[in-house]
Parts: structure tokens; C-alpha cells; sequence
């Protein structure tokens, strides 16, 4: 780790807080007041992805929240936690009792779509607006991207993991990420790799991309988030997303989910890096009607 990347991350950790959650320290960010938006993130990613929105919801006068899944982030990484999306889903609960969180408009990205779907069904009463950022829906047949198809294998998941370094994590990023890279400092792209294989050299990752749910009952959980539901539901997708493709899962929106408005932002897979301001704006306005 460098220097730089050090003083970052224990910056970004003085930002949030720890709590014990069923026995496990967990970070969270979870910043101004108001109504609660409470935001759910994937992989490789925790709750840094967020950092930028979650500021731009407190300017906003809302209060921004995001927890680091165990297994990412600053939380621990427990070797006998199940990490699947169900179990994830139970554990964000766990994590909103103990954050006093009555109601939320909920925000979920990547593999945080099928948890933060999984919490909306189990919690139908205590959403208040559900926005979707690029993840899947249509879990059961869903297929990993290319890029992250050897983390399923073991022994090639290992090897594939040590070749992301702060050498080769910010092309990824450039490509995947997003469209511009110019206004992200070099650290904060780097940071992304130290907050992934932090104390365990990513194992818990590996764990969780050889375990997704994809279950005929777990796809009946999600879509009961999805349809007939009480609260509105919208997308904001990056729209030059070259692993969720909004070609590809327009689709789905359009066939599982009663989204009432989709909004096509120009930025990549990790949208909140670029245009978390146009994103917190969308957040403001849904809320307003919701």
C-alpha cells in the first residue's frame, strides 16, 4: 500500500463509523439528516464507491447511509459467515435496526441488486422509493461477465486475484469504470484494490463470486421486490456499461420490474465515481413524488 492510498483509506475510515453487527465490526458511512437513503453496493466495490453521492444526498437534506458488506471494505471478513446474497440481505437488516432506520429510499448497484432486493421483499413496509443503479435482475439466468468468469474456478480465481494491483487495477478502471478518468485522483482508483484484499488477500471475494444465489426461490424473493408493490420504483443506469449492458438489461426492467422512470447517464459501470451529482438529483427528485 502506498503511502498515498494509506492515508486515504484511514481518511475515508474517520468518515464513517464501526458497528457490531451479529458479532461482526462493521464500517458504515452514513452522513447528514433527513430521510434516509440507504445504498447497497456489489463488487469488487464497498461503501468507497458511495462516498461522492452520499455527500451530494447530505447537501441534499437527506441522510446518505451505506454499510461494507462483511467480506469488503472495512469490515470484517469472518471465515464462517455465509456469503450469499440471502444471508447479506438478512445481515443489512440487522444493520438497519441497529442504525435506528425506520423507512429508506433504497439504492442498490451490481451484486447489491439482488440483496437489496432480497431486503425490500423481507421489509416491503420500511421502503420509501427503490432506485436501480446497473445490476441484474433475471438472477436465475444470469451470466457472469467475461472479466469476472475466472473468479468462479478455484485455483484460477486465486491467480486472476493477484494479478489486480495498483498496476493494472486503473486500466480496468479506465475501461470498465468509467468514461473519464481525469477527474479521479490516482489514489482513490488504487484504494479500490487495498479496500478489496484487505487482511485477507481478497479470499472472502472469491467466496462470494462462487456463490450466487440463483435459486428459483430466491428469484421469487427478488421479484416480490419488483412487482405490485407500494413504492415507485426507478432506473439510472451508466449507459456505456460494457458488462451490464443497458441493451441487454433494458429488458429486464422492462419484463420483471414496474419502473416507472429510467434515466441514461453517459458514465460506465461504476456511474457513482462520475455522475454521482446527476445521480443524487435523480434520488431528490423520486423522492419528492414518492
Amino acid at each position: 500500500m502506498s503511502q498515498e492510498v494509506g492515508r486515504l483509506i484511514r481518511e475515508h475510515e474517520r468518515s464513517g463509523k464501526y458497528l457490531e453487527i451479529n458479532g461482526i465490526r462493521t464500517f458504515v458511512l452514513d452522513r447528514g439528516s433527513g430521510e434516509a437513503v440507504f445504498c447497497v453496493h456489489g463488487v469488487p466495490t464497498s461503501s468507497f464507491l458511495y462516498r461522492k453521492l452520499i455527500d451530494s444526498l447530505a447537501e441534499k437534506g437527506y441522510r446518505g447511509i451505506s454499510v461494507d458488506l462483511p467480506g469488503l471494505g472495512l469490515s470484517d471478513r469472518p471465515e464462517d459467515f455465509i456469503y450469499d446474497f440471502n444471508n447479506f440481505a438478512d445481515f443489512l437488516a440487522e444493520a438497519i435496526k441497529e442504525l435506528k432506520i425506520d423507512k429508506f429510499h433504497l439504492v442498490v448497484h451490481d451484486i447489491g441488486g439482488p440483496i437489496g432486493f432480497a431486503l425490500a421483499a423481507k421489509n416491503l413496509e420500511k421502503v420509501r422509493s427503490l432506485t436501480i443503479l446497473n445490476t441484474m435482475i433475471d438472477i436465475k439466468y444470469f451470466k457472469k461477465p467475461l472479466v469476472m468468469r475466472p473468479f468462479e474456478k478455484k485455483l484460477l480465481g486465486e491467480a486472476e486475484l493477484k494479478t489486480i494491483t495498483h498496476l493494472t487495477w486503473p486500466v480496468m478502471f479506465s475501461q470498465m469504470g468509467v468514461n473519464d478518468t481525469s477527474n479521479i485522483p490516482s489514489a482513490e482508483i488504487k484504494a479500490y484494490v487495498d479496500l478489496l484484499k484487505r487482511n485477507d488477500d481478497g479470499k472472502a471475494f472469491l467466496k462470494i463470486m462462487r456463490n450466487f444465489n440463483q435459486s428459483d426461490k430466491f428469484q421469487a424473493l427478488v421479484l416480490k421486490a419488483l412487482k405490485n408493490v407500494d413504492y415507485p420504483i426507478q432506473a439510472v443506469w451508466g449507459k456505456d456499461d460494457p458488462a451490464l449492458t443497458y441493451k441487454h438489461f433494458s429488458k429486464e426492467l422492462e419484463k420483471y420490474t414496474d419502473t416507472q422512470e429510467t434515466h441514461l447517464l453517459s458514465s460506465r459501470h461504476l456511474l457513482q465515481e462520475e455522475v454521482y451529482e446527476e445521480i443524487a438529483e435523480k434520488i431528490h427528485e423520486f423522492a419528492k413524488e414518492a
